[in-house]
């Protein structure tokens, strides 16, 4: 570790700091919690006394305050500016605005200061002031920055560097940003000021990939359970009118919820939201090709109204931090499980019961492949994005426990969770040998009859003996494997077809995304390789998610059950915080999350003693805000 400032924090441990810098008490102080969850205690104590650290924790797990705690603590013992390395200025924005409301001094350095707000929070980080200060890695990596953080260490007042969202420094990280390489830097530059990088998702060569290229060598590194038992999963065949398959899901399930869609292209987000809102849905697109005024305006309103359907790509993602998303909804497949992973993640961040819905059909499978074969990446990049890509197929073909399947990819062992589709209704299955080997005797007929390529339309047409002008054109009434399939509906061809692309025995080619067979499609016509598939099925209808009886329409459902008195109260409380957070110019679950609501609801607080014994009520908001939750709640 070397210098002086690695000398200094290696004695800062918690029971050295004064009591008003000590983690326990900070947590409770701040951020009105009475116990630490998981691992976090461990990463804040080794990273309050100066050691680096790469942290994997789901979303919604609390990785903030494992980066919060040690800037405040560090900050009270004369440490200096933690300074966090964020993608998104929307995430900073809300992130400082939250430390703010709980009397933490922090700010953000981005373009959308001016130059007199820029100069202001540039005088707080020099004068030592400021606890945390949020920036863009390209302008932590600028010049002129960088000559301020050595001013700083030059005083003794560059305390931590936290690297939020640190996959996207890794090739194999689903969201790789270029500019999140130059952070090495850091610690070449700065090689006694402790760093800790951050992330929800990264599989085992994402993570060599992250330590690296941020030279995080050195740095103890914490697992958590990638575990989101409060959230469904479940993975629905794909029919024609996938549309309708989304409505009835939002419609009998989360009628009044906040949730995301994700659609793959920005002309099918624009489509998909024009429908839902035609279907009575409150639905905004979202997406890189709209104007940048529009994006942030939808953001806004999905960040602070409730009952907003956002429709978006990737591209609406990292920095979302509203906790009462209720489903993440997939009309298209994503390109591997860290992504499915991360984008389901962002609902029910909040602990209570959320959805992560997806239909997924042949074209998703066709469409992700031949993306990858179309990349102009090297071939090790391609067979490794096909690889993540499998993983995904085999979680959607799955006919045993999503969970224990995801957990799996992460390397984490796992029994049935009982909340899952597969678990709830096991699904159906059926020996798919000999129809797999009819299907692929006939991609291998029409190569011998002229040497020809066809699609999967005319492919199931001549297994199940239905005449069209294309069948009589080739004359394909005449092969030996016309109408072999007739006992089968064209549903259950196309799963098995899908399920052949998956496994990799057979694939698409050119323009016309025309079949072909795979080498290992030998072993399946000998007869060699058993093919167990699921029963083509349509999701059963289930029900909203239990999560409180008092709700109706207009209103959201309390994260917690709550009797019809406290529903009452939940509202009024709710009603109140849209006018402070309108106020403030802030989300209103920065002022307070809806499970902090409730439990104020369900225990109706009458002092601002039993008020501070609610979890999420930190002395600052206690001041601020006590004698008006009192007056509501009275």
């Amino acid at each position: 570790m070397g210098s002086r400032g690695r000398t200094i924090a290696a004695s800062m441990k918690s029971a050295d700091l004064s009591s008003d810098a000590r983690p326990q008490h900070i947590l409770h102080e701040v951020f009105g919690y009475s116990a630490f969850r998981g691992a976090q205690a461990d990463i804040v104590d080794h990273v309050v006394a100066g050691g680096d650290a790469l942290v994997l924790m789901p979303t919604g797990g609390g990785k903030s305050l494992c980066y919060q705690i040690p800037a405040i603590a560090r900050h009270r013992s004369q440490q200096g500016v933690t300074v966090v390395v964020s993608p998104l200025i929307a995430l900073m924005h809300d992130q400082v605005g939250a430390l703010e409301e709980a009397g933490v001094h922090a700010a953000f350095l981005n373009s959308s200061l001016s130059g007199e707000q820029a100069a202001h929070v540039e005088r707080e980080m020099m004068s030592g002031r400021l606890v945390m200060l949020y920036a863009a890695p390209e302008r932590i990596t600028n010049p002129r920055f960088l000559a301020q953080l050595d001013s700083l260490q030059e005083r003794g007042l560059l305390s931590l560097f936290a690297i939020d969202e640190a996959h996207c420094v890794s090739q194999w990280g689903h969201d790789f940003r270029s500019e999140y390489l130059a952070l090495s830097l850091l610690h070449e530059r700065y090689p006694e000021v402790p760093r800790i990088a951050l992330t929800a998702t990264a599989d085992d060569l994402t993570r060599a990939d992250i330590i690296e290229r941020l030279r995080l060598e050195e740095a103890r590194i914490f697992i958590s359970s990638f575990d989101r038992p409060n959230i469904r999963y479940t993975i629905v065949e794909k029919d024609s009118k996938p549309r309708d398959q989304l409505l009835r899901f939002i419609q009998d399930e989360h009628g009044e919820d906040a949730g995301v869609v994700y659609c793959q292209s920005r002309k099918k987000v624009d489509e998909t939201a024009d429908w839902l809102v035609s279907a009575g849905i409150k639905a905004l697109p979202y997406h890189a090709g709209l104007d940048a005024a529009v994006r942030q305006r939808h953001q806004d309103r999905f960040l602070r109204e409730d009952s907003i359907v956002m429709v978006a790509t990737i591209a609406f993602g990292m920095g979302i931090d509203k906790p009462d998303v209720r489903f993440v909804a997939h009309l298209d497949l994503p390109k591997n499980i860290e992504s499915y992973y991360q984008e389901t993640g962002r609902a029910g961040r909040d602990g209570a019961p959320a959805d992560a819905w997806m239909t997924y059909g042949l074209a998703d499978v066709v469409n992700q492949r031949r993306m990858i074969d179309e990349s102009p990446a090297g071939e090790e990049f391609k067979k490794g994005q096909r690889g993540k890509l499998d993983a995904l197929l085999a979680l959607a073909e799955a006919t045993d426990c999503r969970r224990v399947r995801l957990l799996a990819y992460f390397g984490e062992l796992s029994t049935a969770c009982g909340n899952c589709d597969n678990c709830l209704v096991p699904p159906a299955t059926w020996d798919g040998t000999d129809a797999a080997r009819k299907l692929l005797s006939c991609i291998y007929r029409f190569h011998q009859n002229g040497g020809q390529r066809f699609g999967a339309g005319h492919l199931i047409d001549v297994l199940r003996g239905k005449v069209t002008d294309k069948v009589t054109q080739y004359g394909h009434q005449s092969l030996s494997t016309w109408g072999i399939g007739a006992d089968l509906p064209e549903t259950q061809w196309r799963a098995v077809l899908r399920q052949l692309i998956a496994l990799g025995h057979v694939f698409t080619e050119g323009e016309y995304m025309t079949l072909a067979l795979a080498d290992s499609a030998r072993a399946v016509l000998k007869g060699e390789v058993q093919l167990l598939l699921r029963v083509p099925s349509v999701a059963p209808k289930r029900g909203k998610l239990s999560r409180s009886s008092g709700t109706g329409k207009g209103k959201s459902a309390a994260p917690i059950e709550l009797d019809e008195d406290a529903m009452e109260r939940f509202e009024q409380l709710k009603n109140w915080r849209a006018e402070v957070a309108k106020e403030h110019g802030l989300p209103a679950y920065v002022i307070f999350q809806n499970v902090t609501l409730a439990e104020m609801a369900r225990q109706n607080p009458q002092s601002l003693d039993e008020l501070a014994g609610i979890s999420g009520v930190g002395a600052k908001k206690l001041e601020a805000y006590g004698e008006e939750i009192l007056r509501v709640l009275g």
